[in-house]
């Protein structure tokens, strides 16, 4: 497999992602352009949503994404995997373990910890380099938190948002688990059991549970 196919997940030929991209694709604009221009636009346009846990594979699709209006950080990052390979970027799935230190108060009563596992994030292969991006904060929901989004440059990797505008440790990475080919839904899936037991019933296979 190349970061550039399209897979089971990253189903770019579907037409809920060729649309998103169609701008992208009518003006004049190179590599770094289409870049800024797609994750500017899958940042800002789904709102984060922390709270909703699936497990169900076709909700992982990036067709199936498109169609909603939020998305937790795993979900905003593949939809812009699969717009960025149907532009001809190479991209790929990266995984870790972040804590939040602010606005934590209702984490910690969902979660029960103010870690959020697996979270989501982007690699893309430009100017001979892969650089870290992370879609996972909107625009507006960045200035009620007080922290400056995070924007994307095309040359410099951007993923993490460590303090807010007054200074405050806002998010810190506390584990990295490397980057993957397509989404690692087995992973996934025992990662999130192994940090949030108590959100499942132990005697039943929950598909899907929303916070």
């Amino acid at each position: 497999m190349t970061y550039l196919d399209t897979t089971y997940y990253f189903d770019f030929e579907d037409n809920s992602v060729q649309n998103l991209i169609s701008e992208f694709k009518t003006i004049d604009l190179n590599a770094k352009g289409k870049a800024i221009g797609i994750y500017t636009k899958v940042r800002d346009h789904w709102k984060y949503d922390p709270y909703s846990i699936t497990l169900s594979k076709v909700k992982y699709k990036s067709s199936h994404i498109a169609k909603k209006q939020s998305g937790n950080c795993v979900e905003k990052s593949i939809l812009l995997i699969s717009c960025l390979r149907a532009l001809g970027l190479p991209a790929r799935l990266h995984l870790g373990k972040v804590k939040n230190h602010i606005a934590v108060e209702r984490l910690t009563e969902k979660f029960g910890s103010n870690e959020l596992t697996p979270h989501g994030m982007v690699n893309v292969y430009l100017n001979n380099k892969w650089l870290k991006m992370s879609p996972a904060f909107n625009k507006s929901l960045c200035e009620k938190l007080n922290v400056e989004p995070l924007d994307f440059d095309g040359e410099n990797s951007s993923f993490l948002q460590q303090f807010d505008s007054d200074g405050n440790r806002f998010m810190e990475y506390t584990d990295d688990y490397g980057y993957f080919d397509d989404v690692p839904l087995d992973f996934m899936e025992k990662n999130i059991k192994e940090h949030y037991p108590h959100i499942f019933d132990t005697n039943k296979h929950i598909m899907e549970y929303k916070l």
